[in-house]
């Protein structure tokens, strides 16, 4: 029945808007689980989710531009979206809505204060099966609420206009100080970072109603680190926006943050405080003359093989299986038996890259995993044309994606991750090239007049 409502008001909509550039729907959902769950984001957590200090949320978006092309964008408070997560929903909406996997963007908060998602993680960390087993079906039930979203967005299309502003938010801070000991962590007022807050208002074809506002920001969702579920800083935002604007679905898109965390952090008033200081500056942008979009919508997504360097010879690990560090020892167990059951390590890793584009006006890129800021500030300076908008966490969140800078100073976003994973290695050099390559060749063919292959 979902579907076929979906489908009647869609057939409504085209009919009352012959020649309408955009329709547009939006939804929420609460993803806030019933019972206790374990939690994502530190390996330092001993005992399952405590309460619930804020609801969580998946949101949908759904654009369609004058020739029915449609994009799907979805943003959870949640750590990351899981390979298992992607795929189900896309099985999904193919079956239900007939949207093929290219118009699908998923973005994740990646709040460390959400439930754990990632199963192979809790795996890896050898938790007990119990709590794996709530995880998987707290995944499931997830996924089934995002097509629930879906649907409900695709319900409320209506004509729309799309336009595209931007405010700056300073809270956000590099976290890499490199030093001749190596890199360590904190507040590094020096290192690269971007604090700008992009900002895709959806309003009404009269512009008396703000029915959406996509806005995202470049920082770790890290402030609490508490056994309370909530959306951090990003879960406020939304909240102050909709509270300002009750009609509106407000969604964040986490960026390339991977490097950045907020500070000062650590307490719930300052969640508020930085989430107030966001929502200010979406307001901020709100207030600004919007750039408007026109189409054709067009949307790619594909994979990129990234390499790994040499990994440990089987005398290296077996030293490593004897060290006191419980995860070190886990990460040399698991690539010992790689190496019995498989002959050798993981070599490579197909990484996912989407690139939509609204006409001659915006370029929205999505990386997935953790991916340090220099990409979007590079992607941002070497794209030329439309406005470009470079958000990470997206569609997988396989480990931290360096630079080639990043991966040559070390340090955990440089390959010392690597532990809570099954490679061997950190990335070989060609990573960065190789991603940022992979974006030029979807934004070439993308191009308005550009025949789609």
């Amino acid at each position: 029945m979902a579907t076929i409502a979906a489908v009647a008001s869609f057939g409504v909509a085209s009919a009352e808007v012959q020649g309408a550039e955009w329709l547009a729907g939006a939804a929420s959902v609460s993803i806030t689980p019933d019972d206790p769950v374990w939690m994502a984001g530190y390996s330092s957590r001993n005992q399952p989710s405590q309460g619930v200090s804020q609801d969580l949320h998946a949101k949908a978006l759904v654009v369609q531009d004058a020739a029915g092309e449609r994009f799907v964008m979805v943003t959870v408070d949640l750590v990351g979206i899981t390979e298992p997560m992607r795929s189900d929903v896309e099985r999904q909406i193919k079956q239900r809505f007939d949207l093929e996997p290219s118009t699908l963007l998923m973005n994740a908060s990646h709040t460390h204060s959400a439930p754990e998602v990632r199963i192979d993680r809790m795996q890896l960390e050898e938790r007990e099966s119990a709590w794996i087993e709530r995880a998987e079906r707290y995944v499931q039930e997830t996924s089934g609420k995002i097509v629930s979203a879906i649907g409900e967005a695709l319900n409320r299309l209506k004509p729309s206009k799309l336009s595209y502003t931007h405010a700056r938010c300073g809270f956000a801070m590099n976290r890499r100080r490199v030093t001749d000991r190596g890199v360590r962590g904190g507040p590094n007022p020096k290192g690269p970072v971007d604090q700008s807050v992009p900002v895709l208002r959806v309003d009404s074809i009269d512009g008396k109603n703000l029915r959406a506002v996509v806005f995202g920001y470049a920082c770790h969702c890290t402030v609490l680190g508490t056994y309370d579920l909530n959306g951090d800083y990003a879960g406020w935002t939304q909240y102050f926006l909709q509270e300002a604007h009750p009609d509106t679905v407000a969604m964040f898109v986490a960026g390339c943050g991977a490097d950045q965390n907020p500070y000062p952090r650590r307490t719930p008033e300052l969640a508020k405080q930085h989430g107030r200081s966001l929502a200010n500056s979406v307001e901020a942008a709100l207030m600004a003359t919007g750039k408007p979009l026109q189409g054709p919508l067009r949307t790619a997504i594909e994979t990129v093989p990234l390499t790994f360097g040499k990994g440990p010879t089987r005398e290296e690990l077996s030293e490593l299986a004897k060290s006191k560090n419980i995860y070190q020892r886990r990460y040399a167990g698991r690539l010992l038996r790689q190496l019995d059951e498989n002959g050798g390590y993981i070599q490579q890793y197909a990484y996912p890259i989407q690139v939509v584009r609204f006409g001659n006006d915006l370029t929205l890129i999505g990386l997935a995993g953790e991916v340090v800021v220099d990409y979007s500030l590079r992607l941002k300076q070497e794209l030329d044309g439309p406005t470009v908008w470079v958000a990470g966490y997206c569609n997988s969140l396989p480990t931290y994606i360096p630079s080639l800078r990043v991966l040559h100073e070390g340090g955990y976003e440089g390959g010392d991750h690597r532990r809570y994973t099954n490679f061997a290695a950190a990335f070989d050099k060609s990573i960065e090239q190789r991603i940022v390559g992979k974006v030029h060749e979807l934004n070439e063919r993308l191009c308005p007049g550009e025949e789609q292959r």
